[in-house]
């Protein structure tokens, strides 16, 4: 496998993950537990990548105060760290898992990029992801980074690399879209948002991913929790829906999932082999509470689990 794979991550974070049966509010809750990680989108793509044995860059911005827990990760995992030290604190992000499944998530605010630390990344991102085959942008903006300017410098990375896969969402989500990416991944909830209107049935959500791609997006693939995810591009649809898994944590279920699509690119698999694999990394991520692929046994039988069926819609 000689391709180069990069993703980056403005905005990373440490996972602080726990369980509480119900939360209530107002009053005090006891968590238990589950995990302290770092984490963010991008980096949790790279981990899937990397236990799967693909060599991958990561980059983005990390606090000086406390970036020491990423570099420990990247050097266990053997990842290229390109990551660019700004003053202050990567945030941390709070997830809790209720008992009937539901998570909420409790992001913090971190560090503030300068207009002159951004402007340092866009130029020195823009030489060395030249030499990459796929790059993947995932994740919100930081405090003190322009739309505008992620905008620009979305569009002179789509520029000189075409697999060019995005997963974000809200403002970062519009901006981004105006590069036209190769492929963007959104859950239904952002896909909703992007299309200003709710999407309640599997139809509906095509139809939007249908019109997301006609503005230049070649692939969009929808996550939708239990029910699997949703690939759309000119050809038609394909969904694949995973087996019935007991649910640990559904945090990095989707970074997953595109870690999966990025490795059913890199070997050459059909859309449909590639969608089945995706659907089964982020199947296995919801059984435990960090993302990544430890069983390669195990990640086989999940796939021979996974439904996938041809899907159509109105057009």
């Amino acid at each position: 496998m000689n391709k180069k794979v990069a993703t980056i991550t403005l905005n990373p974070a440490y996972d602080l993950v726990g369980f509480c049966p119900v939360i209530e509010r107002g009053e005090v809750n006891l968590v238990k537990t589950k995990g302290l990680h770092a984490a963010g989108k991008g980096i949790n793509v790279a981990k899937v990548l990397s236990n799967l044995d693909v060599n991958v860059t990561v980059g983005g911005f990390l606090g000086r105060d406390n970036r020491k827990g990423f570099e420990r990760l990247f050097n266990e995992l053997a990842i290229d760290n390109r990551f660019q030290p700004v003053a202050g604190c990567t945030r941390i992000n709070v997830k809790l898992t209720e008992k009937n499944g539901e998570v909420t998530d409790l992001n913090f605010s971190g560090f503030e990029v300068s207009a002159q630390e951004w402007q340092q990344f866009a130029l020195e991102s823009l030489i060395w992801l030249q030499h990459f085959d796929i790059i993947v942008v995932s994740g919100s903006l930081p405090s003190g980074v322009d739309s505008e300017a992620f905008s620009q410098w979305m569009v002179q990375l789509r520029a000189q690399c075409r697999y060019l896969i995005f997963d974000s969402s809200r403002d970062a989500l519009v901006a981004g879209l105006k590069a036209s990416p190769w492929l963007v991944k959104p859950n239904r909830q952002e896909l909703e948002i992007w299309a200003n209107r709710a999407l309640p049935s599997l139809e509906d959500v095509a139809i939007a991913a249908d019109e997301l791609q006609q503005q230049g997006v070649e692939h969009v693939v929808i996550s939708l929790g239990e029910q699997g995810a949703l690939w759309v591009n000119k050809q038609g649809g394909w969904l694949a829906k995973p087996p019935i898994c007991h649910v640990v944590s559904t945090v990095g279920a989707g970074d997953s999932m595109v870690g999966g699509l990025v490795y059913g690119f890199l070997l050459g698999e059909s859309q449909q082999q590639t969608l089945r694999l995706a659907t089964a990394i982020a199947a296995l991520a919801v059984c435990q509470s960090n993302v990544g692929v430890s069983d390669r046994a195990q990640l086989a039988a999940m796939m021979a689990r996974v439904e996938l069926t041809a899907f159509s819609w109105r057009r």
